[in-house]
This record gives C-alpha cells, structure tokens and sequence, in this order.
C-alpha cells in the first residue's frame, strides 16, 4: 500500500486493500491527490474508519461517527452536532482510549463545564452529545456500556423559566413594526400560529388556502454558508395543515397581494432569520416590551392556547411535536394554575348544587 504519481493525470493515487463489514478481503484504488502526503493521510484515516476497536483514541472514533452521522443527519443539525462536540468535548477526551472512558472521567468533565457558568439547557445539550455518540458506539460497535449512563446526566431539558410575550405585550411590539409590513406579517403569522422560525421561511405562497383558512407545513428553510436551503421539517409531524384565524387570512391577501408578479413556487419572506433578529430587536426597543427571542413567539402562542384552555394534545398537533410528552415537559409549568381554576369551577358547581 504505497502513493504513486498517476501516468494519465499527473496526480497521485494510492492502492490498499482492506476488510469490509463482512470481513472479507478487498482491493481498491482511490486516485485525485495533489501530493504523496495527502493520499498517505487520507488513506490512514480510512483505514482507521474500517478498523473500529476501542483501543482506538476518541478523536478516531470521532470520524467514523461523523461518516456516518453526515449521510442521516440535516446539514444544520450535523453543523451543530460538530460545532458542540469539537469545541467542548474534543479537547477533553480527544487523546483517551475509547475504552478508557469511565463514568468517573465522564463526572470529572461535567463539573469542569458546570463551574464555567452556562445556562442549564446549554449544559444538557452538550451532555446529551456525547451520551448520543457513546450510545452509537455501543449499539454498533459493541463498546461493552455507555460510562454516560452510570455517570449521570448535566443541566435541565427546559429553562426554570420560559420568556415569552401577553397578548397585550405582543400588541404594543406589533405596533411598532407595522411600518414595514414584511417584518409585520412574518411576526403575525410567528405569534398567531407558532410554528417554527425555519418553517415560516420556507413558505410558499402555494401554501396558503385561503378558502379553507390553512397554511401547510411541508418545509423548513436554513441559511448555511450562504446558501439557501430547503429541507424536509423537523419530524414527521411537523408536516402538518394549521388553520388560522379569519383576521390572519385578511392580512394575509393583502400582503400577497402587494407582492408583485407573485408565482405560487416564490417564497413568501425571502429574508433571513438575521433580519427578523434585527426587526424584533428594533421593535422591542420602540415599544418598550421585555425583550425575548425569535423562538419564544412560539412560546408565547402555546403558553396562549394553554390559557385558553385547549388541552395538550391540540397543542402538540398544531406545533407539530413528535409526542406529546415533548408539549407536556416543555410547558408542564404552566398548567398548575389551570389545576387551580379547575379545583375552583368544581367548586362552584358544588356550591350551585347546595342553592
């Protein structure tokens, strides 16, 4: 298995053999490099792939994970599962053996990210990175357990505390931006529907039904690179039909009809989530409302059809969440008062009955 410059294109190449996943012996050939030392190090790093044993370092492992991850995950969620694992996880067990890793070195990294002051759901999600990329390991590779396990997890799934915006809060924010009436509509459509930031960008205007009152779901939108990508939604579910309210269908005519030679297949907010950012953060300023993200808009809608008493499972359906544990653990703290109005209509009924 030695480099060799390629006669027909000038370039390098190098042949090596190696077992397959059913242990059979193969010969191949992988030609385009530049120079010896680029198809030398491509080819030790291929091999590492083919190789999994867990005398292997953390940071070779690390590359067959990513291999494989890359063709099942979304390019945005892969950005960020890099993002998150190379900068806090890598450093720290980059140089350990696979099979060194102990819950006690697990322990020992999560106190050392705790005492560095981030946010609860920060600290989970990194915990939940390197518990996924062990649990792969485990699954696939027969590492004998996953130390995470044993270890214990970090942080909270959800905030002590939810932002969002009254109805009456969102008024006075709404008021503010009606001056341009692209960064109006796309923050009505946000409050009054709550789907995701992603998904409010990949509206078509062939995706609103004006006479059954509905937009549907089948997209999401994601700036990466400075590309502009369409993607399938979150989950399955996310593909869903939302009915709006009569007053949103209305804004919704007008704005479409102020666009001009509008074709079904045009997007309906062709901006970027950086300028709603920058719409939100000016609005906020001029109105005077506590300041929330883009996402609590839809924190703000949930927390709304809670108080209007719609049950949990509508929710869920209307957000598109997978499970409805995911709408019960995330707005679980809002209905306690709603245990108390129910305790308190029983008791009038009782006390009607005694009249």
């Amino acid at each position: 298995m030695k480099a060799e410059k390629d006669p027909k294109t000038g370039k390098w190449l190098i042949q090596y053999r190696y077992s397959d996943w059913q242990g059979n012996r193969k010969k191949s050939t992988k030609r385009g490099f530049n120079t010896k030392r680029e198809a030398e190090e491509w080819l030790r790093n291929f091999l590492v792939t083919q190789q999994a044993d867990f005398n292997m370092l953390f940071e070779d492992f690390l590359k067959i994970y990513y291999a494989d991850m890359e063709t099942r995950l979304r390019e945005h969620t892969m950005r960020t599962k890099k993002y998150i694992i190379d900068l806090k996880v890598l450093p720290y067990f980059g140089k350990l053996k696979m099979n060194e890793i102990k819950a006690p070195d697990i322990r020992k990294w999560q106190n050392e990210l705790m005492g560095q002051g981030y946010a609860q759901t920060y600290l989970k999600t990194i915990n939940n990175q390197v518990a996924a990329l062990l649990n792969y390991a485990v699954k696939y590779y027969d590492l004998p357990s996953n130390p995470c396990r044993k270890a214990g997890s970090m942080g909270k799934s959800n905030a002590d505390e939810m932002n969002f915006w009254t109805q009456d809060e969102f008024s006075k924010f709404i008021d503010s931006v009606m001056n341009k009436h692209q960064s109006y509509m796309a923050f009505m459509i946000l409050y009054w529907t709550g789907i995701r930031l992603g998904e409010l960008l990949a509206l078509t205007v062939g995706d609103v039904n004006f006479e059954k009152r509905a937009i549907s779901i089948t997209k999401s939108y994601q700036r990466i690179s400075g590309r502009d990508i369409i993607t399938e939604p979150k989950t399955p579910k996310s593909k869903r039909v939302i009915t709006i309210p009569q007053f949103l269908v209305i804004d919704l005519q007008d704005y479409i009809g102020s666009m001009y030679r509008v074709q079904n297949e045009d997007r309906l907010f062709p901006i970027t989530k950086y300028y709603l950012e920058h719409e939100m953060k000016r609005g906020i300023q001029e109105s005077g409302v506590k300041r929330i993200r883009l996402h609590d808009l839809r924190h703000s809608h949930s927390s709304m059809l809670i108080e209007m008493g719609f049950s949990p499972l509508e929710i869920a359906n209307r957000l598109g969440h997978e499970k409805i544990e995911t709408t019960l653990n995330t707005y679980s703290h809002l209905y306690p008062n709603k245990q108390e109005k129910l305790a308190d209509r029983l008791n009038a009924e009782y006390q009607e009955g005694l009249k």
